[in-house]
């Protein structure tokens, strides 16, 4: 009797496992939500009729389960008989972690906010200034704003998980399904294709330009624009040890302390960074690379070009053994005024409470004054012109991918070291196996991020084909658009770029 009831509950428990396994596995996915307004705008002087679509797109695993919801905006042009050789532009932020925002609404957008160009003012406190972007690209080429998943309204659905989605080549190719997607179901194969990122977006343009090469669907792109490129870390984080680094950052340090007169007094900036280059080149990298080899005279002697260069005390550049870490050089340099320098762009300023703490400790200045305009100005947009209407909130960011974030580029089970993150050499190979593909490259003298010497000495290795890359540059920082006179300048470039002008 007693094992007739051990069995008895046994298989009722296994019952109810099994019963709550199927429910949690036929969890119904959401229909997918559209929003479809149509707009008229006048871009370069031309008036242009679009239509734009703000809409989930679900995508589906190989047995056709939907997994996973991209959250785009398409704007394509209406009125015209044939969209066959009208450009697409794929059009996405970085990260990991941030939706497509910064891009929307500062430089792309038929729509954009305005911060202070001068970088001199917070962004403050609602309303804002929305405006038509009479710089916008529309005139010339499709837009579609694509937000990865757990960003923007993207995110997993049904069977999905995040850990399929949130990882270097994960994301990859989640991304090059989205676009052969988009492409198919708009019959656009034949239309010239471009992919515009900025910052992590940048090192995900070169990663989904080599895998939209496979998956039995070889999709060759026309061109990346690279805003604020990041395709080799080595270049642009600023740790200890890291010799790259100190190089790279040298020119970026001299430019700001240029900005904020505290360097190169008399000099014009490009003068004084041609200058900066030369003695990293020839005097300083040969240096870091003897290290405690240099003699006391030729440690002193390059102690005071460095404070020559970038305006810090030379007795501290000594005490720095000739190494300045980037989160130190945004403490130091206007510490005669209390004052903290921005990451993201060194013309932006911080005052805050703790005047010695090594780093700044409010965050990011160039970040946090200018968020909340970008942040209100993409939810007033959406809902006052697209009409968009969702049931859960628009992020703008997401910490926790970054936490969770797979930078493995093997598959489990493969030998593999952890390396900084490199995708420059599989961007100089898809060049070369697509010789039509052309690349942009826009860098800010004033971003203490991703440095433009960083972009210099990437770009002239790794098998990159230099005749067909474009190096333009900017008197701002990593959003270098936020600086009027600089989204006047990155839109005739990018126009430019697709016009082969």
């Amino acid at each position: 009797m007693k094992k007739m009831l051990l069995s008895f509950l046994i298989m009722t428990h296994f019952t109810v496992l099994s019963q709550k396994e199927n429910k949690e596995a036929v969890i119904p996915i959401p229909k997918p939500q559209s929003f479809i307004t149509s707009h008229q705008g006048t871009f370069n002087g031309k008036t242009i009729k679009y239509k734009a679509t703000a809409k989930e797109s679900y995508l589906k695993n190989q047995k056709g389960d939907s997994v996973a919801s991209i959250w785009s905006v398409a704007y394509t042009q209406d009125g015209i008989n044939s969209s066959l050789k009208r450009p697409v532009t794929f059009v996405f932020n970085g990260g990991p972690g941030s939706a497509s925002v910064w891009l929307h609404m500062g430089l792309f957008g038929p729509k954009i906010v305005k911060v202070d160009s001068d970088a001199k003012k917070d962004d403050g406190a609602a309303p804002y200034d929305l405006r038509t972007n009479q710089y916008g690209l529309l005139d010339l080429t499709d837009l579609v704003f694509v937000d990865p998943v757990g960003t923007g309204y993207s995110r997993v659905v049904g069977k999905g998980k995040e850990k399929d989605y949130w990882g270097l080549n994960e994301d990859a190719k989640s991304i090059a399904q989205f676009m052969r997607q988009w492409i198919t179901e708009n019959k656009r194969w034949f239309s010239p294709k471009y992919i515009a990122g900025e910052s992590f977006g940048t090192t995900r343009a070169a990663a989904v330009a080599k895998e939209l090469e496979g998956g039995g669907q070889n999709m060759a792109l026309n061109g990346l624009i690279l805003i604020s490129q990041a395709l080799d870390y080595d270049g642009s984080t600023s740790i200890h040890n890291n010799i790259t680094s100190y190089v790279t950052y040298l020119p970026s340090m001299a430019a700001t302390a240029w900005y904020h007169k505290k360097a190169g007094e008399g000099k014009d900036l490009e003068g004084f960074i041609a200058e900066c280059r030369k003695f990293t080149y020839e005097v300083y990298t040969p240096a870091l690379y003897k290290g405690s080899l240099l003699t006391e005279n030729e440690k002193n002697s390059i102690a005071e070009k460095l404070s020559y260069f970038i305006g810090l005390d030379k007795d501290y550049i000594l005490r720095s053994d000739l190494r300045i870490l980037m989160h130190r050089f945004q403490k130091q340099l206007l510490a005669d005024k209390g004052l903290s320098i921005g990451r993201l762009d060194g013309r932006f300023m911080g005052d805050e409470a703790d005047k010695l703490s090594e780093n700044p400790h409010l965050g990011d200045a160039a970040s946090y004054q200018i968020s909340s305009a970008y942040t209100a100005a993409l939810n007033h947009y959406y809902a006052s012109v697209l009409k968009v209407v969702m049931d859960r909130p628009y992020l703008t960011s997401n910490r926790k991918i970054g936490s969770k974030w797979r930078w493995r580029t093997v598959p489990d089970g493969s030998y593999w070291e952890p390396t900084p993150v490199n995708v420059s050499r599989a961007l100089g190979e898809t060049m070369r196996r697509n010789t039509d593909m052309k690349v942009l490259v826009a860098s800010g003298y004033y971003d203490l991020i991703t440095p433009f010497f960083d972009a210099e000495y990437t770009f002239s290795r790794n098998g990159i084909v230099k005749e067909r890359v474009t190096m333009t540059y900017y008197e701002a920082g990593h959003m270098m658009y936020t600086h009027e006179p600089d989204l006047i300048k990155i839109s005739k470039d990018i126009r430019s770029f697709l016009t082969n002008e």
